[in-house]
């Protein structure tokens, strides 16, 4: 029984210490350094205990085993707490295939999204391109809106690292 909780421990504390490693280099990205030392501080301590656990007993291949188990996992749990987190501001730009007229960009106002209309030139003729800034939890609601007006249209998402001045707030829900 003893064996298995040790083996139970170095994979939580694997766990523990990649998710955390995971939510640590995305705060540095997106620069919330002080956030992201903090984590640090904690996820090192965890990763040395855990670590010295293994290097004690390198003979048992059920301490390597917990501890490379707890390791895939831990980028899996990382990257869905990341996910459930929604940090940052995203900018998308879309460009309709249907239709670009002051009622979608109005429709798109009214639900609460900052968005600015350029008049541009693409291979066919004449575009509309929409840019529009965004927190990033709110990404699938724009998607899921502009899929119900134009599942046509030409979208492209990036990160932001900042944003400053301009019209954002918090978007209604349908």
């Amino acid at each position: 029984m003893m064996i298995f909780l040790n083996y139970l421990f170095i994979f939580c504390a694997r766990v523990t210490d990649v998710s955390m490693s995971t939510i640590r280099m995305l705060l540095i990205v997106r620069g919330k350094k002080n956030y992201a030392a903090l984590i640090g501080f904690f996820e090192v301590i965890i990763y040395i205990v855990a670590l010295g656990k293994v290097v004690s007993g390198l003979d048992n291949i059920g301490n390597l085993l917990a501890y490379a188990s707890g390791f895939a996992t831990g980028n899996i749990v990382g990257s869905y707490i990341e996910n459930k987190m929604a940090l940052g501001t995203m900018m998308v730009n879309v460009i309709p295939k249907k239709v670009c007229d002051t009622e979608l960009t109005q429709r798109l106002r009214d639900l609460g999204f900052g968005v600015t209309t350029v008049e541009g030139m693409g291979k066919d003729g004449p575009i509309c391109m929409l840019h529009i800034a965004l927190q990033r939890k709110e990404l699938p609601t724009l998607m899921k809106y502009l899929n119900e007006i134009d599942e046509e249209a030409f979208i492209t998402v990036s990160d932001a690292r900042s944003i400053r001045g301009g019209y954002m707030r918090k978007i209604k829900k349908k």
